[in-house]
């Protein structure tokens, strides 16, 4: 197993202000703030990512999960860079009230992750963005920028991140809206593949440095995305609905499939073996959510061609 320690370094105002804050909400209401993390972790993006491609607008949905997977990826590249530890982990007056990975130890760092950026608000600010820039509407440009608020607020009262961890997660979602998008429309809709190549291949470079798990998730996951988009216009090309049934079923499908997909693909290999962090074990966790990713963006929408049937 892969021994990761970790680097120390905080300025001490942002110290004072956790012991602070934290003594102010008490535990119960530093538990009530922490549901605001919920708006900026994987599983609700991915349900909202999974509405608007599957229903709502898939060059929308495109749109939206392309800066999102890059976020995931780039976070963690980052994180392994810095190796900065979370504020619990040295500071005793500080209480970690959210852990990243409930089943495992606290201070495992493999398994919880370093501090700087914040994922969460990384996440926040690119996917409700993406969605408040894609459409112009007012409404979701005031969720966009009070949602990302909430949602950093909650990160450091529950002690799990420092306040400059949450102000740089903010900061490199605020550029990979401003940027990834600018660079796709510089490039003929046809030859997008190429930047999806040229994008990948960077976030590949983690393979050389990267130790934490959550990295090659989100490798995965944006390998398995970006085959899925050119994979689907090419041979599937489903039709989008408005129809709440289908609407419905189409969601509550594709949640059956990301989760049985990862869970078969689990039974070849022992827990201890998955929770090594072994550099294998990592290259497994990547092939596991690539074709959990294939599964539920690029072969999924096949079974759309059912709901014809049904309209008649």
């Amino acid at each position: 197993m892969n021994l990761v320690v970790g680097r120390s370094f905080y300025f001490d105002f942002e110290v004072e202000f956790m012991q602070w804050l934290q003594s102010v909400l008490g535990e119960k209401g530093a538990g009530i703030i922490s549901h605001f993390s919920a708006f900026g972790e994987e599983m609700l993006l991915i349900g909202i990512l999974g509405f608007i491609f599957w229903c709502y607008d898939k060059k929308y949905g495109t749109y939206i999960g392309i800066n999102v997977m890059v976020g995931l990826v780039l976070n963690p590249l980052i994180k392994n860079i810095f190796w900065r530890r979370r504020p619990y982990f040295d500071h005793g007056a500080i209480k970690c009230f959210r852990p990243v990975e409930k089943d495992a130890d606290l201070y495992d760092i493999a398994a919880q992750g370093f501090s700087f950026p914040s994922g969460h608000s990384t996440n926040s600010v690119t996917a409700y963005s993406s969605i408040a820039r894609y459409k112009k509407n007012k409404a979701f440009t005031v969720l966009a920028f009070v949602i990302p608020l909430l949602v950093g607020f909650s990160r450091v009262a529950v002690g799990v991140h420092y306040p400059t961890d949450v102000f740089c997660g903010w900061l490199s979602g605020l550029l990979i809206v401003l940027l990834i998008p600018l660079a796709f429309s510089k490039v003929d809709e046809k030859k997008h593949w190429i930047l999806y190549i040229v994008i990948f291949a960077i976030s590949c470079l983690g393979l050389f440095y990267c130790k934490t798990s959550d990295y090659f998730t989100s490798l995965g996951l944006m390998g398995g995305f970006f085959v899925s988009i050119e994979f689907e216009k090419r041979f599937v090309n489903f039709e989008n609905t408005r129809n709440p049934l289908f609407c419905i079923t189409r969601i509550i499908g594709g949640f059956v499939i990301y989760f049985a997909v990862n869970t078969l693909l689990k039974l070849p290999f022992s827990k201890e073996f998955l929770d090594s962090g072994v550099f294998l074990a990592g290259i497994v966790r990547s092939i596991r959510y690539f074709l959990v990713s294939f599964a539920a963006i690029g072969l999924y929408p096949y079974v759309f061609r059912l709901e014809k049937k049904f309209r008649r």
